[in-house]
């Protein structure tokens, strides 16, 4: 609480968290959805550019006579979904995996080790859109129908991309607390292997965990937009902050309809933003070490 830039950053996060929650509440107090079209009350007739913002439509409307307020709070929605289920899973791979291999150590340590370098190695951003494309060229997606187009394709490329990161930092963590006396305390009393790992090791981690995941968010919430924003993200009956701002880019119409690029741009910004001052006063909170 001393922090307060943290303080400002939880703030603002609680408000976005409502104004995506009530999303659905403010469409039908508009009488607009996310996806309905009003070409002839938001387009200008002689010229077909949209209107701007005004007392009907907040945040004016986009180029094919869209809600921009409504959809920028859908896309909250959407951008929330993605990175916090996406950074979920990857903490869930790399805690596991990172666990697994700091404690056991030897050949299976080298194994997982090798792996996180493969991942790491490998251009992040040229592999996602391929796997998007290919997943998305059929309604069966990938996988045996594992992956389908949509949210729960990108959820799944940007978890498959991110858990490295996760898993070496606990992976390092774990190497030097498997030889505390904790952990040979538990040993004599016979506990195996499975319980050492997530029972006594596991507590001890938190508090680097949740501070990397905290960071994690606002990168995966900028490598969702980033997806559809080249088009190969979420599709485009789903609102998303990437796909509004490529939409604004599109024959560059933000020259002229500004309104279409700032409100998405304000959101994500805020959004990023607010999630990194949590995880540096989390940081500085849960390792006083790091001030």
């Amino acid at each position: 609480r001393q922090d307060k830039a943290a303080m400002a950053g939880a703030v603002i996060l609680l408000i976005l968290v409502v104004l995506a929650l009530a999303a659905p509440l403010f469409a039908r107090l508009t009488g607009h959805g996310p996806n309905e079209l009003f070409a002839d009350e938001m387009l200008t007739p002689d010229i077909g550019l949209p209107k701007g913002p005004n007392a009907q439509f907040w945040f004016g409307g986009d180029s094919v006579g869209r809600d921009v307020f409504v959809r920028t709070l859908y896309g909250a929605r959407t951008s929330l979904t993605v990175a916090l289920v996406a950074t979920g899973l990857a903490a869930l791979l790399g805690v596991s995996l990172g666990m697994i291999a700091g404690y056991r150590g030897g050949k299976t340590d080298t194994l997982v080790s090798r792996l996180i370098d493969i991942v790491l190695s490998m251009p992040v951003l040229l592999l996602a859109i391929g796997l998007a494309s290919v997943c998305s060229i059929s309604a069966d997606g990938c996988l045996g129908g594992l992956l389908q187009p949509g949210l729960s394709l990108v959820i799944g490329i940007i978890a498959l991309f991110t858990w490295p990161n996760m898993a070496r930092l606990v992976r390092g963590q774990a190497l030097g607390l498997r030889e505390k006396e904790f952990v040979e305390a538990a040993r004599s009393l016979g506990a195996r292997p499975p319980r050492i790992m997530f029972k006594e090791l596991l507590p001890n981690l938190l508090g680097p965990i949740v501070v990397y995941a905290t960071l994690l968010i606002p990168a995966n919430i900028l490598f969702e937009a980033a997806l559809s924003f080249l088009g190969v993200g979420v599709p485009q009956s789903t609102p998303s902050w990437g796909r509004m701002l490529s939409d604004a880019a599109a024959g560059q119409i933000f020259t002229v309809a500004w309104w279409m690029m700032l409100f998405p741009g304000l959101f994500l910004l805020a959004t990023t933003l607010s999630f990194n001052l949590v995880g540096d006063g989390l940081r500085d909170a849960l390792g006083p070490s790091q001030r």
